[in-house]
Formats: C-alpha cells, structure tokens, sequence
C-alpha cells in the first residue's frame, strides 16, 4: 500500500535501512544495547531525530521518528536504550532547567543513553502508589526506597526519577521528578534476570542526596509532567512494536514458502495461507493508525491524544505478540530454536504488552475517553 512520504522521509528510511543492512546483518543475540553501534548512529545524527536544532538535535516530528524506529526494529538493530532515551529527554526538553537540557540533550545527540524509574514492588500500574521517599533538607533532597523494572540504567548517564515528595492531597499529589546521576553516592543499580537476558534492573536508594538543581519542573507535579509525555511513550512502543510485527512477518513467509512437505511448499495450504492473509490485513492496519496518530500529534505538538496514542500501543503490541507465536507455530520446531529468530521476537512482544502501561491499562484508558 502506497504511503505518502515526502521525498525526506523516504531518504531518512533508505538511509537507516543500508546502514542497518551494512552495521547490522542479521543481528547478535542475546545483545540488547551495542554502544558503538549506537554512537555511529548519533554521528549520522538519527539519535536527534526530534530534539531541539538548538541542541544538535534535528528539529523534526513524530512521523520522523516513528520511521526512525519502526526501521531499526525491523532490522533488529540492538540500540534497547534509545525508547527510553528519547522518552527522558522530551521530559528535560518541557520541563528541565537550561542547564538540564545542555546536560542531557546534547548528550542524547553525541550517543548517551538516559534512562526513567516510575515502577516500585508495589506500585506498577498503580503509578500513584508510589512510596520512594525524597525528604527536603538543605539545599536539596534526600532519597530513600527502591525502584524496579528500570530499563537501561546500567547503561545510562541518569535517571529521571519519579519519586514522592509529599503525603498531602491525593495519591497523584506530591510527586516529583528529579535527575539523578547513575554514578551517585547512594545508588546501587542490581540487574533483574529475565527471560529477554538483563534489560532491566532494581534500583535502591540509601540515604541519596541531589541538590536543589536536580528537581526537574515543579516540585509536586511530577504526576502532570508524566501525563504530558503519553502520547510520545506510547507511539514510540507502538512504532517500535510494529517494526517488531513486520519482520517477524517477513521472516515468516519467507520460511513458509521454502519449506516443503507433503511435496509443496506449506504456505499453500489454506490453513497457512488464510492465517498469513490475516496477519497481513492486521499489519496494514496497524501501519496506517500508527502513521495517522503520528501525524495528528505532528499538527497538534500541544494536545494531548490519550484514546488515540492508547489505541496505537495496545494494537501494536497485541499484534506484535499475535504475529510472533503465529510465526512460531508456523515454523515448528524451527521456530522455538535459537537459530531462526523467531523466539527471541517472541520473546520481546511478550513484554511489549506489559511495559509502558499494559494492555488491559491501554484499553481502561480507551473506555474511559469514552465516558465509561
């Protein structure tokens, strides 16, 4: 199906296709984050993509950087630590301090990783749950409690850091955020063993103190701040999820088409072609929501779009997940060996459903902006 690109945007999806197809291959596996990768990236200026031109950045939309991902998730570039990244920095970029934004901006352009800390072991879903303490003392704050499922800090230069600086008013009262570097007295960062390899990690803050000038926005409307960045987190999955979909996919009808038995390829039979139909309806559907959403945010920088950027992450990801166990089962036993692939996408669009609000959160928030 024709996509209306301009003339640019065509040449940004050719450039980072040779280059993935040049620096990547076929991928590594088992590898998250290549850091030399990442920096030849920000030499050609990707990682700006939509940052400020003030601070290196490009200057340019969300449809830039949903092609952006969307391309460098097909090719399975291992660069796990720029979702988060460009999540943090578009916080520092409307709320931060000038000398905040010199800090992590130009620092996201030259290829540093940043990284943001919401989940506590009792608050998931429940962000207004959280009990992370930031205690007022001279000249700064003082941060006791623990973090977890925090992607990248290990590899990050900060943490934005979501924690609770008052008891008073309602549960999404009294947050704040703060930026604090990873390489701070009273930060132990401890990986968490998972299926996917270590992406993620518990945070423990033991008598932790940032001065004043590592509040970032108001002191109290950490809740507000986080709101105001949905809409990018959430496209920014999306795009990458549906990057995700399309190469498992790909690689899917390829295998179906070259694999023989009972003397013809298998993708003739009707049970696979039907399925392999379906997915390919579902994909064009799920491309063409993400492209629209991500252009109504283009003329809308403003606003907010919380059904819609909600529809785009629960489609992508559910879809994602679908494609992947579909090209698994396709497969056989060659989809469950690490050989193929397809696994470790399977394993990736599990926990697409999960991170950055679940499914069943993404489809409460739906309902709600419906009246229900």
């Amino acid at each position: 199906m024709a996509r209306a690109l301009t003339s640019e945007q065509q040449d940004l999806v050719d450039a980072v296709t040779q280059f993935c197809r040049r620096e990547v291959g076929t991928g590594t596996p088992g590898v998250h984050h290549d850091q030399e990768l990442y920096r030849k990236m920000a030499d050609l200026g990707w990682l700006g993509i939509s940052l400020p031109e003030k601070y290196g950045g490009s200057g340019l939309g969300m449809t830039e950087l949903r092609l952006f991902l969307e391309t460098t998730a097909y090719w399975k570039a291992p660069i796990s630590g720029f979702a988060t990244t460009i999540i943090s920095a578009a916080a520092y970029e409307r709320f931060g301090t000038e000398e905040q934004k010199q800090a992590v901006l130009t620092g996201v352009v030259q290829g540093r990783v940043e990284s943001i800390s919401m989940s506590e072991p009792g608050a998931g879903s429940d962000v207004g749950a959280l009990s992370c303490r930031a205690e007022r003392r001279p000249g700064g704050y003082l941060i006791n409690g623990q973090k977890t499922w925090c992607s990248n800090a290990h590899i990050a230069d900060h943490i934005l850091l979501i924690a609770r600086t008052s008891t008073d008013g309602g549960k999404h009262d009294g947050l704040t955020q703060f930026m604090v570097p990873t390489n701070i007295d009273g930060l132990e960062i401890r990986g968490i063993d998972t299926m996917g390899g270590k992406e993620v990690n518990d945070l423990f803050f033991t008598d932790c103190f940032v001065p004043d000038s590592a509040v970032v926005g108001e002191v109290g409307h950490g809740w507000k701040q986080l709101m105001a960045g949905l809409n990018l987190e959430r496209m920014i999955l999306a795009a990458n999820m549906l990057g995700t979909a399309q190469r498992a996919f790909d690689d899917t009808v390829t295998y179906v088409k070259q694999r023989e038995q009972f003397g013809r390829p298998i993708g003739s039979f009707q049970a696979l072609r039907h399925r392999i139909a379906d997915m390919a309806t579902e994909l064009e559907c799920a491309r063409l929501l993400v492209a629209d959403v991500a252009r109504t945010i283009d003329e809308n920088p403003d606003k907010m779009f919380p059904r819609e950027a909600s529809m785009a992450k629960l489609k992508c990801t559910e879809l994602a997940k679908h494609v992947a166990l579909e090209g698994m089962q396709m497969m056989g036993g060659y989809g469950y060996a690490t050989e193929y692939g397809m696994e470790a996408v399977l394993r990736s669009t599990v926990v697409s459903t999960v991170y950055g609000g679940t499914s069943e959160i993404q489809r409460d928030i739906i309902g709600k902006s419906y009246g229900l």
